[in-house]
């Protein structure tokens, strides 16, 4: 993205004579971010081997903040700075239930300043924000909180307290929510539509709260991961129907898939619990305990009605682990 010519039209650019801190020294500690994947990894299919977007400075000795899915099985990690200046980095902890991801430059990038953490659980609905990519304010979106609520992604994710942002940041994955004290409040991870009245669509951005990261913090640091026991994963993209919830595809090799659940089974309920949308889906699987964790899947398929139980996984055990060259 560094050498990309793309910039935010004017419009939707931060005034930084609206703000009472430096917002180019806030927006250089965003940087551009490249990953390169081996082809032979778990997410190489889903999430291809050549992944850009943005990285946070948030401390001085390097360690950068990101979202998870652009450094996942990196074999290789590129920053590039505002000021041209390029190095390595490597994947210091992912965690797959918040999406986000630290990486450590293994080199200097001289003048950046380390952004702070914020308060993102006073965030609110139509509070002011600015969203920031790697190329500073011309690549920044002014923008506010849409909303404050769950969000549950197809992939086995669940957040229970995420924030939308309006307008959307066209590339939104590892931006920089700031606050309007130039504090540090979440990271861009997604953009969805949403349908307006009179057929309008209306983009926002999901941005993983940095409320997140604050508890998990240190065991990232220390040991990679956080210390909290891993959740059940099945290796199942589910997606909300009219009807319900259906099974969108199951990963290879994975729980799902070895217990027979397949595509367009419908997911009627978890155990003794009926389940109707994608967050009701994971909540329950969650409510059963901890990865290995058996999860009786009641299911419709082609008018018949069956119960499933897969074993349930570590997601982390699928995953190729970073190497340090």
């Amino acid at each position: 993205m560094a050498d990309d010519d793309w910039e935010v039209p004017s419009a939707l650019q931060p005034d930084p004579a609206d703000y009472s801190f430096d917002l180019k020294a806030k927006l250089d500690a965003v940087v551009a971010l490249k990953a390169l994947v081996p082809p032979d990894a778990f997410s190489a299919s889903s999430l291809g081997t050549e992944r850009e977007g943005n990285a946070v400075l948030i401390d001085a000795k390097g360690l950068f903040l990101t979202i998870g899915y652009l450094v996942m099985e990196s074999e290789t990690i590129w920053l590039t700075a505002n000021n041209g200046r390029v190095v390595q980095g490597h994947c210091l902890a992912l965690d797959t239930e918040t999406g986000f991801a630290l990486v450590q430059s293994l080199g200097r990038i001289d003048g950046l300043v380390p952004l702070e953490f914020g308060d993102s659980s006073t965030l609110k609905a139509n509070d002011a924000i600015i969203l920031g990519a790697s190329g500073g304010p011309s690549r920044a979106v002014a923008g506010h909180v849409a909303s404050r609520q769950p969000f549950a992604g197809y992939w086995e994710y669940l957040l229970e307290d995420a924030i939308f942002t309006s307008p959307a940041h066209p590339h939104w994955g590892g931006t920089a929510c700031l606050n309007m004290d130039g504090r540090l409040v979440g990271i861009g991870s997604l953009i969805l539509q949403q349908g307006e009245r009179g057929g309008r669509r209306l983009d926002l951005n999901m941005v993983v709260p940095i409320q997140e990261l604050t508890p998990i913090l240190p065991a990232l640091l220390r040991q990679g991961h956080s210390e909290a026991p891993p959740r059940p994963w099945l290796g199942m993209l589910a997606v909300e129907e009219e009807e319900g919830v259906s099974v969108g595809s199951v990963t290879k090799g994975a729980p799902a898939e070895r217990a027979g659940v397949r595509a367009k089974d419908r997911i009627l309920a978890v155990g003794q619990e009926n389940v109707s949308d994608l967050p009701g889906l994971w909540r329950a699987i969650r409510a059963l305990g901890n990865a290995g964790v058996p999860v009786p899947l009641r299911i419709e398929r082609n008018d018949r009605v069956m119960t499933l139980t897969p074993q349930s996984a570590d997601r982390r055990v699928f995953l190729k682990q970073p190497r340090l060259h």
